[in-house]
């Protein structure tokens, strides 16, 4: 996955092999577990507009509907083993947003669990409401590539977990929040401009056809948001922080385009502009404002993720060209969809800490996961004798 760059750059050198292990087999057992009830979970076979309906499920393993391969809605050209593929990696999304934000602390079976029931049940689940063509698809809920149903489902379980494991030994000391320099920041850099390449399969995917007209379209406002996040990243965190912040910056990139990606085919190009602006300002200061809960987001996911998520989806009843997208309907979508997410993500978190635990002791957090988890550290210098 293109995130591990920013979260093992991010990230202290004594842990980084921990986090490419998690990131490694988080796609991993997100496309198996996609493969063997995601899929049927997430496409039911509920009928458009039939009713609001919000539980479904299609059987075991990937099977082949009545009328062959092809995918109908797009008219041809989509196959179902291309959907399933494409979908499959924005179920592993939703899983890498928790894996940052809980790193450096969280055992690496307890990760492994969470993602297993995360992807495998509860986020098909949700995206069944919407793009399976549930109950909120039927009131008219929007969400054009994941704003709400990839990100803020993530970032709600990156939340929940952040507040079951703690933070980080020594990140909060005397009312100070103490930063943790990471171990590589031109691996994050690059970390984050693979993701904005990544981003124009994720959003001009998402149109399913390869329509050259509303495909440009999508990149387009997709581009500009990722800019204009970061320049709002750039800004609000030169006030906060009295400097130029280059790791908001960064996070600003991928706030616009978190913010974006629920109505990239329906805002045009100067809504876009704001939309992303707006997101690069809330993720600054909605890192700041974890931090005085104490509550330790290593990468800053779930600011990217849930509250430019949250943004990105309200934004579409504030900015759409679509006069039938409501701000109501949206909120409510934000609503249903943040409580289902956080309130399964917390109890899988909490079952786990009262019985196999899901941090790791405070010597092996010091000594790094490197060492302990693996045996095997990220950096190593040999020297010849």
């Amino acid at each position: 996955m293109l995130k591990q760059y920013v979260e093992a750059g991010f990230g202290q050198a004594k842990n980084t092999v921990n986090i490419l292990f998690k990131n490694t087999l988080t796609p991993v057992i997100g496309i198996l577990t996609y493969f063997l009830i995601g899929f049927n979970l997430m496409y039911p076979g509920f009928v458009d507009g039939e009713g609001y309906e919000w539980f479904g499920f299609a059987g075991f393993f990937l099977t082949l509907p009545d009328g062959g391969t092809t995918v109908d809605y797009v008219g041809g050209g989509y196959t179902y083993w291309t959907d399933f593929l494409f979908q499959a990696m924005f179920a592993a999304t939703a899983a890498t947003i928790v894996s940052g934000a809980v790193a450096e602390r969280i055992k690496i079976t307890s990760y492994l669990i969470f993602t297993l029931i995360f992807v495998g049940i509860v986020y098909p689940i949700i995206g069944s409401w919407k793009w399976g063509y549930g109950f909120l698809h039927d009131m008219g809920f929007y969400d054009f590539a994941g704003s709400t149903l990839v990100h803020s489902v993530g970032g709600w379980g990156a939340l929940a977990g952040i507040i079951i494991v703690g933070p980080r030994i020594g990140k909060y000391v005397d009312g100070k929040v103490i930063d943790k320099p990471g171990s590589s920041v031109p691996l994050a850099v690059i970390g984050v401009f693979l993701l904005w390449l990544g981003w124009f399969g994720f959003n001009g995917g998402s149109v399913l056809s390869a329509d050259p007209g509303i495909t440009s379209f999508v990149l387009v406002t997709t581009c500009l948001a990722a800019c204009t996040g970061a320049m709002g990243g750039l800004i609000t965190s030169y006030f906060v922080f009295k400097r130029l912040d280059l790791g908001m910056v960064l996070n600003g990139v991928l706030a616009g385009l978190v913010g974006i990606t629920a109505g990239a085919d329906v805002i045009n190009p100067g809504w876009a502009l704001l939309v992303g602006f707006v997101a690069g300002i809330l993720v600054v200061l909605s890192a700041v404002t974890l931090d005085k809960f104490k509550l330790d987001d290593m990468v800053g996911a779930v600011s990217v993720h849930l509250t430019c998520g949250v943004w990105g989806t309200l934004a579409v009843g504030l900015f759409s060209s679509n006069p039938d997208h409501s701000f109501l309907t949206q909120l409510i979508g934000v609503a249903v969809c943040g409580a289902a997410a956080f309130i399964s993500a917390f109890v899988i978190f909490f079952i786990m800490k009262k019985t196999t635990g899901v941090r790791v002791s405070a010597e092996h957090e010091k000594s790094g996961l490197d060492s302990s988890e693996h045996g095997i550290r990220g950096y190593t210098i040999v020297y010849d004798e």
